[in-house]
């Protein structure tokens, strides 16, 4: 009997966890309700971000990355006489592959050349200067411009707003749901948060000759709430 008795005792520290989240789930009130309310402002973007580079093409992979760095740098003076800092440029991609004779009359493929690629990534910290950055890029030599994106630096004002109307939506079904049930609401049990910014890039592909009008549109920030009430 002892030897049961001992070993019951050494199996209770491993099933009181178990219980622990039932416990917590049990302090909320029986009677409650669950509902989501979301908002969205708009507002104008005050940043935009450009991602674009240079391709070139060569007999030899020494002289792809003589054009190629030659190209890049003539980018990266343009941009820096139209004042955009160095820490607003960011190098994403740095290539170097061979060139393939895949045609069907050979049996083998073989290296016609090679093709060096330098992408970065430049924030301009007014969306009105775009224009005038993709015009220095396509000066420079630029031959690729993958995306354009626009953001606001500050959202936190646009934010505190969207949360606000979010909680009021949630509020406002939470009432014509117990309203139609014949309840009140009670006190607020709990709320979470879910939220999100910006608009989506714009994707482009073409060697420019010269700076294209750009609309900079609106960025959206966005809040969601899920908020439980007590019903009495």
């Amino acid at each position: 009997m002892r030897k049961l008795l001992f070993a019951a005792f050494l199996l209770m520290p491993a099933v009181a966890p178990v219980a622990a989240p039932r416990a917590l789930a049990e302090d909320l009130p029986a009677r409650r309700i669950i509902v989501t309310g979301s908002a969205q402002v708009s507002a104008a973007p005050d940043v935009a971000t450009i991602s674009g580079g240079v391709e070139t093409e060569a007999a030899t992979a020494a002289e792809a990355l003589r054009e190629n760095s030659e190209a890049m740098r003539q980018i990266l003076d343009a941009l820096a006489g139209l004042g955009i800092a160095e820490a607003d440029i960011q190098t994403t991609r740095l290539s170097l592959d061979p060139v393939w004779d895949q045609s069907e009359d050979r049996d083998v493929p073989r290296v016609t050349g090679y093709r060096a690629g330098n992408m970065v990534t430049i924030i301009a910290r007014q969306t009105g200067q775009l224009g005038a950055v993709i015009d220095a890029m396509g000066s420079g030599g630029a031959n690729r411009i993958h995306g354009i994106g626009f953001d606001m630096a500050d959202p936190r004002a646009q934010l505190a707003r969207a949360r606000e109307e979010a909680v009021a939506d949630a509020r406002a079904k939470a009432e014509t749901l117990a309203r139609s049930a014949g309840v009140e609401l009670g006190e607020v049990l709990t709320i979470d948060e879910t939220r999100g910014t910006g608009g989506g890039p714009i994707p482009m592909h073409a060697r420019m000759e010269s700076a294209a009008p750009i609309a900079s549109g609106s960025v959206d920030v966005r809040s969601e709430v899920t908020i439980t009430y007590a019903l009495r």
